[in-house]
């Protein structure tokens, strides 16, 4: 008897021994990107837990200056992507940063509407006029380049809401709510037949840069290391323009 009582005992040790390493070995990186890049980055973040097994990436997706506020005010995180190279140097001015940021990709602006165009919108024109138009708020870069490119072609937009981030400008248009969005083109490809593009002539000249960078006290610095490394790899170049967006 007293040697089944130890061999349990031994058991239980050994259980607990076990389950203590198991829990040692989870690893979490915490990753806060642009809403533009929420379906490039879930795939990088498939790609990424393939290739670390025991990792798991947890996303943040959200307008990058909300994602910088975040940052601001203790958010932990281990890898910020901004839609722009201004909220990156906020996060950078905020001291939430380590290293360079170094820019993976760049988008541009288009024009889209609901499946079969029923406002009969044709442009950033007198279309629009009496149409519902929707487009990112200011502070956001997909608002800021809206803004900029508006003023660069002489066009005064009146939209009836202005988004807090991307998607949701692009839910608007997908959901019916509205009859034309602004948004980029990436985010009218991966919307699929949800949506058809107008090019807007003269966006090229509104380009935003998008720059990532390890978080400043990373939980996980090396793997925030080797998610930005894949991003910016042959592989990685690959996939981001697969889905639209241009590579240095």
């Amino acid at each position: 008897m007293r040697r089944l009582r130890l061999a349990l005992a031994a058991l239980v040790v050994g259980a607990l021994v076990l389950a203590g390493c198991t829990g040692t070995s989870e690893r979490r990186l915490t990753v806060f990107a642009a809403a533009s890049l929420t379906k490039v980055f879930t795939a990088f973040g498939d790609q990424f837990e393939s290739d670390h097994p025991g990792v798991t990436v947890a996303f943040t997706f959200d307008g990058s200056s909300g994602l910088v506020d975040q940052l601001r005010g203790g958010a932990k995180a281990d890898v910020f992507a901004s839609a722009d190279e201004a909220n990156m140097t906020k996060a950078v001015d905020a001291g939430r940063t380590a290293g360079e940021p170094e820019v993976f990709a760049r988008n541009v602006l288009t024009l889209v509407v609901p499946p079969g165009n029923p406002g009969e919108v044709t442009g950033l024109d007198d279309s629009l006029n009496g149409r519902k138009l929707v487009v990112c708020a200011a502070q956001v870069p997909c608002g800021a380049a809206t803004s900029a490119l508006a003023e660069k072609l002489g066009v005064r937009l009146k939209p009836v809401s202005e988004e807090s981030k991307v998607t949701d400008a692009l839910g608007k248009v997908t959901a019916g709510e509205a009859d034309a969005g602004i948004v980029y083109v990436t985010d009218a490809a991966g919307a699929g037949d949800a949506v058809e593009s107008i090019e807007i002539p003269g966006a090229d000249q509104v380009v935003n840069n998008y720059p990532i960078v390890q978080v400043e006290g990373a939980p996980e610095p090396q793997l925030a290391a080797d998610f930005i490394a894949l991003v910016r790899s042959e592989q990685g170049r690959t996939v981001l323009t697969g889905a639209g967006f241009r590579t240095p």
